[in-house]
């Protein structure tokens, strides 16, 4: 079963057991301005999650099997759907 972590100014914010999961993460990091363009567009932002093969994979530092970039939609899309 694959893991996910979502990665920000290089920097794990949080992981989880799916995609949709692992961008809910982002609720960490939200703007003030709640403007997710202007923050996704920063200097060395690259949002982006990291997929592993497993959970035990990213216990074990495994390099992760791909990086998907993550865009400003996906977000906010992400955390409109997420209840808190």
């Amino acid at each position: 079963m694959d893991f996910y972590e979502a990665i920000w100014f290089g920097e794990g914010i949080g992981d989880g057991a799916d995609l949709e999961e692992a961008l809910h993460a982002y609720i960490a990091v939200k703007p003030d301005d709640g403007n997710w363009i202007e923050a996704c567009a920063a200097k060395d932002a690259n949002p982006h999650v990291q997929r592993f093969a497993s959970f035990d994979a990213y216990l074990d530092n495994a390099d992760a099997l791909e990086s998907i970039d993550v865009s400003a939609e996906m977000i906010a899309s992400a955390l409109e759907q997420h209840v808190l």
